[in-house]
């Protein structure tokens, strides 16, 4: 039986980084669908900074709401590979910072659901 390995990418960014005129994680999210990534999940912090950035928190009395997000998604670590190969050059055109990680992980159930 061939066995596969599979990885962990995640994409720490904030929830206002725009890619053109569309924000950076819905980008990301889209274009992951369209190249067939196994799965993807956006996560949107509450509290959190970056090497070039000031902390930024969810408070209620705050006017804006410029907060961590982390895309996070789940596939061969192959296909994880070409897709970052992909997004790379749109992550060096941004103006503002941006932290890719992967990692190896061992997938113990990928059931899929019906389609609706």
């Amino acid at each position: 039986m061939e066995s596969k390995t599979e990885s962990i990418m995640k994409i720490y960014a904030s929830n206002t980084d725009m890619l053109g005129s569309k924000l950076f994680y819905e980008h990301i999210v889209y274009l992951a669908k369209e190249k067939g990534i196994a799965g993807v999940t956006v996560y949107r912090g509450i509290m959190g900074y970056g090497l070039s950035s000031p902390i930024h928190t969810s408070r209620f009395w705050d006017l804006t709401e410029k907060l961590p997000v982390v895309i996070e998604m789940v596939d061969e670590t192959d296909k994880l590979e070409t897709f970052f190969s992909i997004i790379k050059p749109d992550i060096e055109r941004m103006p503002k910072g941006c932290l890719v990680t992967m990692e190896q992980v061992k997938v113990k159930l990928n059931k899929p659901g019906t389609k609706e």
